[in-house]
């Protein structure tokens, strides 16, 4: 079947049809771009469905995004996405605006129970029963001009996407329509609510074995780390491997020969960045002790993964009465936060993260379970 593709190429057009697309109840929405040695996504194409055609906006040659950052956030028309994080980050870069509503074509599968985590590709073929072309997924984005392949599957792309969207829309229910704009909302929420340098550091896998004197060292590697990597626009393990991280804040290396010695250092960092490094870390171990970070929380011990068994089996069977993907029902990071928050005597107390539509459906259950 032929695709109706239509090409916009300067301002004028993109604000004639971003005009038009808000007269619409519903667009999909697809971006084509690379990253493969830079901290930001560049956009090579924005793709826009509106069910019977194919928009193809070239990024290149747009100066002024303020008419689709305005369809972005117009909320009588929902916008469609397919497993949408990096997208999310494109559409914040070029316009400075997010998607709202926005609905995930791969969580409303989820939450249909036709999979979990489901690619594009394997989607479109359970619904749709259509075989997607492989070819251009590592395509070059930014080459001009483009292939006619190129073209073809980045307008399938998006004019699938709408279909897929008509066909799954139908058979969500009311209630779970709402949740996945809920969870869509919520992925915008967290993109919005960027996490400062400084806090990085919590997230390290073994944090909590360091004393609060290396926190307060690994706290500026990380900080140091993001910055960099925003300023540069090179990746973070280009500027200093995760895997460096922590032995640099536990060992804390003063001169360049045992800072080359430290697990994973690319000799690279220690000839453009050693010195630095070294500051960073003398100055930091130096900092008096009430401006150290608090230790970091011990890992559940073995002796809760029972519990955490228990609480997972209130979702899936959640999931199971409401015919939806069991991974979608409860996150173990946030199960894990409520057993932290009293084990092993209790009281216990819900999370922040554990919070809408779950808090309502299961809270009280889990908390049951507990007691």
């Amino acid at each position: 079947m032929a695709i109706d593709i239509i090409w916009i190429r300067d301002d004028a057009a993109l604000a004639r049809h971003c005009t038009e697309w808000r007269r619409l109840p519903f667009v999909a929405l697809d971006t084509e771009f690379m990253r493969v040695d830079t901290f930001y996504p560049k956009a090579g194409l924005v793709q826009v469905g509106d069910g019977e055609r194919a928009f193809v906006i070239d990024p290149l040659l747009i100066g002024d995004w303020t008419p689709f950052a305005e369809l972005l956030e117009d909320r009588a028309v929902l916008k469609v996405l397919h497993a949408c994080s990096e997208d999310l980050e494109v559409f914040q870069r070029l316009t400075g605006a997010l998607p709202q509503p926005l609905l995930d074509t791969q969580l409303a599968a989820g939450y249909l129970g036709i999979g979990y985590s489901m690619g594009y590709s394997r989607l479109v073929q359970a619904v749709l029963g259509i075989e997607l072309p492989k070819d251009e997924t590592r395509s070059d984005w930014l080459q001009r001009p483009l292939t006619e392949m190129q073209v073809r599957y980045a307008a399938e792309d998006v004019q699938h996407l709408a279909e897929l969207y008509v066909a799954l829309e139908s058979r969500l229910t009311e209630p779970k329509r709402a949740w996945v704009l809920e969870d869509g909302a919520e992925m915008v929420a967290n993109l919005r609510r960027e996490v400062l340098p400084d806090e990085l550091y919590r997230e390290a896998k073994l944090g909590w074995k360091l004393t609060r004197n290396q926190l307060a060292v690994l706290r500026v590697l990380y900080a140091w780390r993001e910055t960099e990597a925003r300023l540069r626009d090179q990746p973070r393990n280009r500027i200093l491997r995760e895997h460096s991280l922590w032995p640099l804040a536990r060992f804390q290396p003063d001169n360049l020969v045992s800072l080359a010695r430290i697990d994973d250092m690319h000799p690279r960092t220690v000839r453009q960045d050693g010195n630095t490094l070294l500051n960073l870390i003398r100055e930091a171990a130096a900092t008096p002790p009430e401006s150290w970070p608090e230790a970091l929380p011990d890992p559940l011990p073995p002796e809760a993964a029972p519990l955490l068994k228990q609480l997972r089996a209130i979702g899936q069977a959640e999931a199971e009465r409401l015919g939806m993907a069991p991974e979608l029902m409860l996150r173990k990071k946030h199960l894990e936060a409520l057993l932290k928050s009293g084990f092993p005597n209790g009281p216990y107390s819900l999370p922040d993260g554990l919070r809408g539509w779950r808090r309502e459906l299961m809270g009280q259950a889990l908390l049951d379970a507990l007691a």
